[in-house]
């Protein structure tokens, strides 16, 4: 009888050791996911303080000086960014030559992401602002931004060969949708110049996610987040350098303009960006572009409380249809279809 239940004890043992890896397996998943969902929140929460910093950019340029020009605003907030961004690597204990120009020379791989990145850059300031010039601010806003998650997401589906995901459809159709009502909630009028308004608008969207899937391929490549988001900049900034030369500067020299233009350049495009590549490197192309979208409604809210501008009901169904498709987002889980796998090399 002894021997039998030493027998049976052996048979045993084996099932509970199984039994015991399974339950330790089960409690590690449990513990990656929610490290990950945490890392998730962080990422997402990077990215819409960024997109509120975007929005605070007219209402800025409408409290700045007469005189000055949207091309002209936009070049110097591409370059006092660039330096703040560059500042930023120093300040943080980084070397500015090691991380960026040591990355970029000693990796080629990184080379044509920055590049790219850095047309995107340039090719956002000057579509944007010629859309919202040509075909009024309201038509050029949404378009612009409408069409940068487009965009991403189409390129999700050439990558991975498959639609993107109906929880991200749906949220991203919520928050574009929102943004237009935004915009023509503030200013439903349409420029002189449709046809030129509406391209330079689909360039601007193009240009945006552009910049985000040329910055992702950079990090996914080993590059770090500020880095990426420097080198970009420093690239925009050099394209847009003609414009701070042919545009009406005059304005730089008031108290009110120098204000303006260092808050556009550390505070919506340094600070925001680098906010912005924190998220990037931690969530996909089109999760990110469609958070963004919440720009627009933090610029119409603005509008209402430091300018007293009103926003009548189709704007405000705008803000809370945006609200809804970039929680819907944060809903979504952390990876897998619902989110896309963007850039997965």
């Amino acid at each position: 009888m002894g021997h039998r239940g030493s027998v049976g004890s052996g048979l045993l043992a084996p099932k509970r050791s199984h039994a015991c890896r399974e339950v330790a397996d089960r409690a590690l998943r449990r513990r990656n996911g929610r490290v990950e969902r945490q890392g998730q929140i962080s990422a997402l929460a990077a990215v819409l303080a960024a997109a509120v910093l975007f929005g605070t950019t007219g209402t800025a340029q409408a409290l700045g000086p007469d005189g000055m020009s949207p091309l002209g605003v936009g070049a110097v907030r591409v370059s006092i960014g660039a330096l703040g961004l560059l500042a930023a690597i120093r300040i943080s204990g980084g070397s500015i030559v090691e991380s960026i120009v040591g990355s970029i020379v000693g990796r080629r791989h990184h080379r044509f992401p920055i590049a790219i990145a850095g047309l995107g850059v340039a090719g956002y300031q000057i579509g944007f602002f010629v859309a919202t010039e040509r075909a009024g601010v309201a038509l050029g806003t949404l378009v612009a931004l409408g069409s940068g998650p487009v965009f991403a997401g189409l390129y999700q589906a050439a990558r991975t060969r498959r639609p993107p995901s109906v929880g991200w459809s749906v949220a991203t159709s919520l928050a574009a949708a929102g943004a237009g009502l935004v915009a023509f909630g503030r200013q439903g009028g349409t420029g002189d110049d449709l046809g030129v308004g509406l391209a330079a608008a689909l360039l601007a969207g193009l240009s945006y996610s552009v910049f985000s899937i040329a910055g992702k391929r950079a990090m996914d490549g080993g590059m770090a987040s500020l880095p990426v988001m420097a080198a970009s900049f420093t690239v925009g900034s050099v394209l847009l350098a003609p414009l701070l030369v042919t545009q009406p500067m005059a304005w730089l020299n008031t108290g009110s303009g120098l204000a303006v233009a260092l808050h556009l350049g550390l505070a919506a495009t340094a600070l925001a960006y680098a906010l912005f590549g924190f998220g990037l490197a931690r969530l996909t192309v089109p999760t990110v572009v469609t958070v963004t979208l919440f720009e627009p409604a933090t610029a119409a809210l603005l509008s209402v409380v430091a300018l007293s501008e009103p926003l009548d009901v189709i704007g405000w169904l705008g803000v809370v249809l945006v609200m809804a498709g970039v929680a819907l987002v944060a809903l979504l889980p952390v990876s897998g279809e619902p989110l896309g796998e963007v850039l997965a090399e």
